[in-house]
């Protein structure tokens, strides 16, 4: 089969990017002698209108409406002098017009900050001022003002003043100097220091635990992000459907002056039972049962207890997670399952037993290190690289796995990225006894990339770079679920599921010791919550330890996203270039999130 219908959807796509909506009328024109700059601004806030005026008395009402939006608009960036004339030109067909002469822009003079008793301390006073970031003869804008006034009652709050308030400013406009002079009254507060957490609702949350999560001392200065870091730790137990985290007011300072931090918890259902079923055209269909427990032990865990009946997965096991085990950030995680895997590429029953801690770094990345031990029979249909022959193995293993891994998210969103990137890294020495035996290592990184083309993110490139490698064992020894396989939704789209590698006379996918996979997509905006994607992958399976470019196979397609407030719905369609005899005309995919 040709590349033709995968060029015909690119094609596609590409003219959904470049469309463009047609452009709305000015409500009126901008005249006058102004910088580009300015008669943008200008432009902006008088704004559009779908129609033109019907008549001159619309046009009269439209210029002097736009006359008032220019009038403020001049007055926010200094410009206190202007002279503004609405003008209606035209009998049949009227046009509304604002003629601008902006005068004399307004330059800042001297800057006062005043404080309300008590003063800060001398320290914190000198710092807030170096913090607000206006000079006299800068533009005296309005706007610049307003947020150097925020940005003294942020910094002091910062410092320990958590009851900084501003009060009624003065601005003096000297119409003869031509200056913008800004008087800030800031009424600082006492310093706050900081006692325990008091946790005010009644659940089955242990109070003390939540107090250990508090990352401040009695005693030590108020910092709201301190205060903020509480609240992220006790809403990633994903546990609470609300946590309120606050300092108490004034009136419940102790007797040593510290104020307590009020913890408010809403408590999701403590058991909670779902049912779902899955259908692809790449993995076949799948019935699961799962029956969640929230917080049994009091101190925000989590208990799922899973049944799962599908063509590749069957499986009944359970998973403990036990989020800031040892100290905060930290989540040790307990599973076991009995399993039944069904692929083209081999059979399994096993036991499965695993234990990993995984802590936090920073708000989004974590590192994690964690041990598994498999038990099972495998029912295996491989190649043998000497005799060029396919060849089968029943065997039972006894596989022993270390594993670490890290994920360095900087990123905007964690499930629609615009710009940043992430990376993925993992390694797992493995130790197969049984049967056969055979020390082996096994990792894989994963980087991803995105870059907007287009002012508020419209038009996004993403990119995707994945490699795998296996060192020390031999194909034909390394058990057949711990050899790298590519394709589907989550990989190379166009191919089914572990069908972008060699395939055995039996048409049984031939796993690898090495993984390339790549990605590209342009992402685009179209219509109001609506996102048109196309997109090209490419993966390789190679049978060295180090990945091989040679026998790179590549799909193409077209998607839409449907954004909501969780995150995008995604729809791929796409199809396999040169494809072979066995593969699919096309795949289509379906999930929550982008693909990468």
């Amino acid at each position: 089969m040709t590349p033709r219908p995968a060029l015909f959807l690119i094609g596609t796509a590409g003219a959904i990017l470049l469309a463009s909506a047609a452009t709305a009328d000015p409500r009126a024109q901008v005249r006058g002698e102004m910088d580009a700059e300015l008669r943008a601004q200008l432009v902006r806030a008088i704004g559009e209108v779908d129609d033109p005026p019907s008549n001159r008395f619309e046009a009269r009402r439209r210029a002097r409406g736009a006359l008032e939006a220019a009038e403020a608009l001049l007055r926010s960036e200094g410009y206190y002098q202007p002279v503004l004339e609405d003008i209606v030109e035209g009998e049949e067909t009227p046009v509304a017009i604002v003629n601008v002469t902006p005068g004399r822009r307004f330059e800042l003079g001297e800057v006062q900050v005043l404080w309300a008793d008590p003063s800060p301390d001398a320290d914190t006073d000198t710092t807030v001022r170096g913090e607000i970031g206006l000079t006299p003869g800068q533009p005296g804008r309005a706007g610049d003002i307003i947020s150097a006034e925020g940005r003294i009652i942020a910094g002091l709050t910062r410092r320990g003043y958590a009851d900084a308030a501003a009060q009624p400013r003065r601005v003096v406009v000297d119409h003869a100097a031509f200056t913008v002079q800004p008087s800030f009254r800031i009424a600082p507060g006492p310093l706050v220091r900081l006692d325990g957490v008091r946790l005010e609702t009644r659940g089955p949350t242990n109070p003390g635990w939540v107090a250990g999560l508090a990352p401040w001392s009695e005693g030590e200065v108020y910092d709201p992000e301190d205060v903020a870091e509480l609240e992220r730790r006790l809403l990633e137990t994903g546990v609470y459907d609300g946590v309120g985290v606050a300092l108490a007011p004034t009136d419940q300072t102790n007797a040593d002056g510290n104020r307590p931090v009020i913890v408010t918890l809403t408590d999701r259902p403590r058991r909670i039972l779902e049912a779902g079923a899955t259908f692809s055209t790449a993995e076949g269909s799948g019935l699961d049962l799962i029956w969640t427990w929230h917080n049994r032990f009091g101190r925000a865990d989590t208990l799922v207890w899973q049944a799962r009946a599908a063509d590749v997965d069957s499986r009944l096991g359970t998973t403990l997670s036990l989020p800031h085990w040892r100290r905060p950030g930290e989540t040790l995680r307990l599973s076991g399952a009995l399993l039944n895997e069904d692929t083209d590429a081999y059979r399994r029953t096993a036991v499965a037993l695993a234990a990993d801690l995984q802590q936090r770094i920073g708000k989004t990345s974590w590192a994690s290190y964690g041990v598994g031990l498999d038990a099972g029979q495998y029912d295996e249909n491989r190649f043998d690289p000497v005799t060029r022959l396919p060849v089968n193995f029943d065997r039972d293993l006894v596989i022993l796995t270390a594993r670490g891994s890290a994920y360095l998210d900087r990123s905007n969103d964690p499930l629609d990225p615009t710009t940043g990137w992430r990376l993925t890294v993992s390694a797992q020495p493995t130790a197969v006894t049984g049967e056969d035996s055979v020390l082996f290592l096994r990792t894989e990184a994963q980087a991803t990339a995105y870059l907007p083309l287009q002012d508020r993110d419209r038009t996004v490139l993403a990119g995707r770079v994945r490699i795998g490698s296996i060192f020390g064992g031999q194909e034909l020894t390394v058990p057949s679920d711990r050899l790298f396989y590519s394709g589907g939704g989550g990989s190379v789209r166009g191919f089914e599921y572990q069908g972008v590698g060699p395939r055995l006379p039996d048409n049984t996918p031939r796993g690898g010791l090495s993984l390339f996979e790549t990605s590209i997509e342009i992402r685009r905006d179209v219509w109001r919550n609506f996102q048109a994607v196309a997109f090209l992958d490419a993966g390789a399976i190679g049978f060295q330890e180090t990945p091989n470019f040679n026998n790179l196979r590549y799909g193409a397609g077209v998607g839409v996203r449907y954004k909501l407030p969780f995150g995008p719905i995604r729809a791929d369609i796409a199809v396999p270039l040169d494809r072979r005899d066995g593969d699919a005309d096309f795949q289509i995919y379906v999930s929550i999130g982008q693909a990468f």
